[in-house]
């Protein structure tokens, strides 16, 4: 596990003067690990941020105490213009990111900054940006078109779908929170179209939150997307069930991937395939899931649990009913609010919890270890638990 009391960069990347670096406002929001190195993303939800898109190399951080975050790729990229101007070399703000089997990095600049007070601005549009991590460098930026979305502040979460053999052929799926749509861009392609259904909203009974002592209500809808396993009835091809599911609700919803990847369907709109979409029931009390990820090597989905500081889980190959959902941690001490959980290629399960409620609503203690990011493999996880 490694624990930090705040964020800690490197000594080149934080500026000196004062007005330009705001402690308190690096909150870490997502976690990736891939081959040795964490990408860990810093929105901008307040000014004084040096970079919103950061890795740790764990090769030269050995202690699991405050390791040093350094801009990723570079500072450059990260920086803000003085006078704000739109820059498509460069990345505004960043919440979530995925790596692909292909040594891709997939994430959404929302373009948004999204300071408190009325100060919030939309910089640039909101682009999707794919980084080949084997030379570090920019392969693909698309701008999301407005017709697709107005503004970028919606835009929590991403995940990528890339075919067994074939790297080209890959999609993202990108939830919005904000308008409950759904977003697929193919990289072949290279155009994105979009998916409305009411199974996107949230659920008015299950806006409620109670915290680490914070009550509050929020309307997140469509907030993570989650590839599983083949279709039991298409075992010998390439289709796979996707799950996903809104923030203030309890419930998931399943779609084929050949479905997401069908521009011409999304095209003709919610009549041609609203069916295609399926409830599949609710989790339980309290499961309300910020982001949650499949693993394939188990077949168990894995759920980060904000509203009771845990990690569950649920045996895809059982009946989804709450009696077959799991918790494999739970702390309400040290895992307060696990905002983003991703599992890598070996098997593991990574997560990171951030203290978010008290951060916006009231005060963090800056003595105490605020963020934390958990390690464990998937399989030594369910062990004991109704998943395994």
């Amino acid at each position: 596990m490694v624990t930090s009391q705040s964020v800690v960069f490197s000594s080149n990347s934080v500026p000196t003067d004062e007005d330009s670096f705001n402690g308190y406002g690096n909150l870490p929001m997502g976690v990736t690990h891939h081959k040795g190195f964490l990408y860990v993303t810093i929105p901008r939800r307040r000014p004084g941020i040096p970079a919103t898109l950061n890795v740790i190399d764990m090769a030269r951080n050995p202690s699991v105490n405050s390791p040093t975050l350094e801009p990723y790729p570079n500072l450059l990229v990260n920086s803000l213009r003085r006078d704000f101007t739109a820059d498509p070399k460069r990345i505004v703000s960043v919440y979530r990111t995925q790596v692909d089997r292909c040594d891709r990095l997939w994430f959404v600049d929302t373009g948004y900054l999204e300071y408190p007070g009325g100060a919030g601005r939309q910089v640039q549009r909101p682009a999707l940006w794919v980084i080949d991590l084997t030379i570090n460098r920019s392969v693909r930026r698309f701008e999301i078109p407005p017709e697709m979305v107005e503004f970028g502040y919606g835009i929590p979460n991403i995940e990528v779908d890339v075919d067994d053999s074939d790297c080209s052929r890959a999609y993202a799926y990108i939830p919005d929170y904000e308008w409950r749509r759904l977003y697929v861009y193919g990289l072949t392609e290279g155009r994105m179209w979009r998916f409305e259904h009411n199974y996107f909203s949230f659920e008015p009974r299950y806006g409620d939150f109670n915290v680490a002592g914070q009550q509050f209500t929020w309307y997140d809808g469509i907030f993570s997307v989650a590839v599983g396993g083949r279709m039991q009835d298409n075992m010998t091809t390439d289709e796979h069930i996707v799950y996903l599911h809104a923030m203030a609700s309890i419930s998931e919803i399943a779609v084929s991937n050949r479905i997401l990847q069908n521009e011409t369907l999304a095209r003709l709109g919610n009549g041609a395939y609203g069916r295609s979409f399926h409830h599949l029931g609710a989790r339980g009390p309290n499961t309300q899931s910020s982001s949650h990820a499949f693993d394939s090597r188990t077949g168990v989905l894995f759920y980060a649990e904000i509203n009771r500081n845990a990690i569950g889980c649920w045996n895809t190959h059982k009946q989804f009913t709450p009696e077959n959902h799991g918790i494999v941690h739970l702390d309400n001490e040290d895992m307060i609010y696990p905002a983003d959980l991703r599992i890598d290629g070996n098997g593991d399960l990574w997560v990171i919890s951030n203290r978010l409620p008290v951060w916006i609503y009231s005060q963090m203690n800056r003595t105490d270890v605020n963020y934390r990011i958990w390690r464990q493999s998937a399989s030594r996880a369910i062990a004991g638990t109704i998943c395994a």
